[in-house]
């Protein structure tokens, strides 16, 4: 098949472009697949159990980096998605600390079953650290676009399913399932993604974090869609919109508890995320307060469509996955 690392394939491509990175926050951005990489090689410094494992994209995944330092603990199996998720999981049962990556859409999608049928179903101690996530993987396209993949993860029993929303947060993640026994997917992206979380903040399974409460609306985002809804919420508070932001790092298991203050708080939600509205954050979302605080929920996502090449601004914007569009959905929401 070929070197993987160089395939961009997708014809469905638009014009040439090239507009800057999005950017918010006051701090300069960074992939959290390069935070993955760093936080990887200080594991492996500190721990002599975990070993890694990637499907011929080290370079891409940033899994070189813990390589070039342990040899004698990295894994390639080559472009064998099943190999990858089956030798994992022998590993874990040999006492190890497997940490299996390659891209989101091939872990995800050619894995399924071993996933299902090996980790989740004997609830094994394998890490399984997906990036190039979402439609953000730009020009490779709607082959390499994972816009299903959290679904895909969250209604398997056992699965632990955690987006970072930059790198301080990937950093955090990293170090807290290495502590935590139990099957875990973790949803990474290509692009740099602006750093927005404090650096005084500490992450915790299943906890999310509130930026603010607003009293009109509240935006219960992930990943690359954290840093788009801080944005959006300033340009609401400039017009007298009362707007908060939660990060949902952790999407299973859901921290009802923000759930439920978010809802009470206001009464309108806005789900966002970069991923199918089918089954993602925003179907968790109102899965939970159809059953326990009914209110008005609007979901941020890919619209049951694939994606397509492009840069990953474009994309954004094609997709409805922007600032105004967020704004313009809470402007909608309220005026109803």
């Amino acid at each position: 098949m070929g070197n993987r690392e160089q395939n961009t394939g997708n014809s469905n491509q638009l014009p040439p472009h090239n507009p800057p990175l999005i950017k918010g926050g006051s701090r300069g951005g960074v992939a959290t697949r390069d935070a993955y990489g760093e936080a990887l090689l200080e594991l492996g410094k500190k721990r002599d159990d975990v070993v890694v494992l990637d499907a011929d994209l080290s370079g891409s995944t940033k899994t070189g980096k813990f390589a070039k330092a342990f040899p004698e603990r990295f894994y390639n199996v080559g472009v064998s998605e099943q190999d990858l998720i089956g030798a994992a999981s022998g590993l874990s049962l040999t006492g190890k600390l497997p940490f299996a990556s390659t891209f989101a859409v091939f872990e995800t999608g050619r894995a399924w079953e071993q996933i299902r049928q090996t980790v989740s179903y004997s609830n094994l101690n394998v890490k399984l650290v997906a990036t190039h996530s979402g439609i953000t993987v730009g020009e490779d396209g709607a082959s390499h676009q994972a816009i299903e993949d959290i679904a895909l993860m969250r209604v398997l029993p056992n699965m632990t399913v955690i987006i970072p929303a930059d790198g301080i947060e990937t950093k955090q993640v990293i170090e807290a399932i290495a502590d935590y026994y139990g099957p875990v997917y973790v949803r990474l992206g290509r692009a740099k993604v602006p750093v927005v979380m404090p650096e005084d903040y500490k992450f915790n399974i299943g906890r999310a974090y509130t930026f603010h409460t607003g009293k009109d609306a509240n935006i219960i985002a992930t990943g690359i869609m954290v840093s788009v809804s801080l944005k959006a919420m300033e340009v609401l508070k400039r017009e007298g919109i009362d707007a908060g932001v939660i990060n949902m790092s952790t999407v299973k298991p859901l921290d009802n508890d923000a759930v439920i203050k978010a809802a009470e708080a206001s009464g309108l939600i806005v789900t966002a995320e970069e991923h199918s509205i089918v089954g993602g954050l925003g179907g968790a979302v109102c899965e939970f307060l159809a059953e326990n605080h009914p209110v008005t929920v609007k979901r941020i996502g890919i619209r049951d469509t694939f994606g397509c090449s492009g840069h990953p601004d474009e994309l954004m914007k094609l997709y409805g996955l922007t600032p105004e569009d967020i704004v313009k959905t809470i402007k909608e929401a309220l005026n109803k």
